[in-house]
């Protein structure tokens, strides 16, 4: 298998336009597609990435927003890789080559335990209005304030499980993740895409259901690391 068939293979369906990035941008950073060189055709590229080409074109969309590709028009039109391709933000620590999957770890386990746990308890009205607080909150903030947040929710499921233990290190690695995730941009699809995942995690959590808040939380996690590894790997 090529590298081109191995990143240009079919995405998973949870997260596709996450995973559309991550595979567009692996393809761009590693060559695959070299500076000026045209990606394959929209509909070959929904077909073999599995995806819509409403969710191709907003991924293709936010790499041209962020520097990396560029459309043009006409008979030898297409979205071509930009010739200078935009240098990420210095980190403001040098980062150890394993920190971002063991960090990626690290929130997996306690953010999915959290969202279990939480539905699994008896929640007290002052729990369930916590909850829908800090929902409707990240679901209307603005961009510029959408981290903060998207944290305070976060936050507010390892809350409700009634664990200071666990709600004190979730704050920990999502200081981390947040360090992260301000080394690259903010792509307003996966913040529709995000505030749609975060209903559904607290809509299992006050339906009483723990399989269901783990899945979702699973899979809401899973879509920030696509993009913190296409972006940063």
């Amino acid at each position: 298998m090529s590298a081109g068939e191995a990143l240009f293979r079919p995405v998973r369906a949870g997260n596709a336009f996450e995973e559309t990035v991550e595979r567009l941008l692996q393809a761009v950073r590693l060559g695959v597609v070299g500076a000026g060189e045209r990606l394959p055709a929209e509909r070959e590229l929904a077909e073999r990435l599995g995806v819509s080409r409403v969710t191709l074109r907003e991924a293709i969309r936010a790499l041209a927003d962020a520097g990396y590709v560029e459309s043009r028009r006409g008979r030898y039109g297409g979205t071509f890789v930009n010739e200078v391709l935009p240098v990420p933000p210095s980190p403001t620590r040098e980062r150890d080559p394993g920190a971002l999957e063991d960090t990626l770890a690290l929130r997996h386990v306690l953010e999915t335990g959290a969202a279990e746990l939480a539905a699994a308890r008896s929640l007290s009205p002052a729990d369930r209005r916590h909850l829908t607080g800090t929902l409707a909150e990240a679901c209307t903030t603005s961009i510029d304030d959408y981290r903060r947040r998207d944290s305070r929710l976060h936050l507010a499921i390892a809350e409700v499980t009634g664990s200071a233990s666990l709600t004190s290190a979730l704050a920990d690695v999502r200081m981390r993740v947040n360090q992260l995730l301000d080394e690259i941009p903010l792509l307003e699809p996966n913040l529709e895409h995000s505030n749609a995942q975060h209903e559904a995690i607290v809509d299992a959590i006050l339906a009483g259901d723990p399989a269901a808040a783990r899945g979702a939380m699973a899979e809401h996690v899973e879509g920030t690391a696509s993009l913190l590894r296409g972006f940063l790997e």
